[in-house]
């Protein structure tokens, strides 16, 4: 019986799924996004933030943990230098998965992954957003003779161009 067996095997060994999850995060933390599938992306969510975490905190312990899930000491001195100092007062939610379609060949459902902290462009989106408030009764009474006033004015500019016409 499979009791409290929950996260996702993605059709591998132990072993398999150990190295893969390594390599995948390794790419994650050197590229800042990776595409994959949607299901490899929530397994590497699972397996990455923890790992991000820990960064926070640089002790020797902490880097020793870390070198022992990821095996590069590269990426992880990129991720306690970099990644860490940006993350520094996020309280979790490092990673973010955007979904992008399905694949050509077998039709998988695919996504990209990324670093919170690194998407410029969805930073300034974020940025430009403003968040709209309703308007109070005194505000729209205001506005109410603006707009008349350029309803007024728009039939009389449509009736100039219609003149000009006739005049040649």
């Amino acid at each position: 019986m499979r009791h409290n067996k929950k996260f996702n095997h993605l059709g591998r060994t132990a072993s398999h799924r150990k190295a893969m999850l390594s390599n995948m995060a390794c790419s994650l933390i050197k590229h800042k996004r990776i595409t994959t599938t949607v299901a490899k992306a929530k397994a590497l969510k699972k397996y990455v933030e923890p790992l991000i975490t820990r960064s926070k905190d640089d002790t020797t312990n902490s880097r020793r943990v870390v070198f022992s899930y990821l095996q590069d000491k590269y990426v992880v001195t990129e991720l306690f230098k970099e990644i860490s100092v940006k993350v520094a007062d996020r309280p979790g939610g490092y990673t973010r998965i955007i979904k992008t379609g399905h694949r050509l060949g077998d039709n998988a459902e695919m996504c990209f992954i990324e670093l919170v902290d690194y998407n410029e462009n969805m930073a300034k989106t974020a940025a430009k957003k403003t968040t709209r408030t309703r308007r109070s009764k005194k505000s729209a009474a205001a506005e109410a003779p603006a707009a008349e006033a350029t309803a007024t004015e728009a039939p009389v500019a449509e009736t100039a161009t219609e003149e000009a016409p006739k005049a040649e």
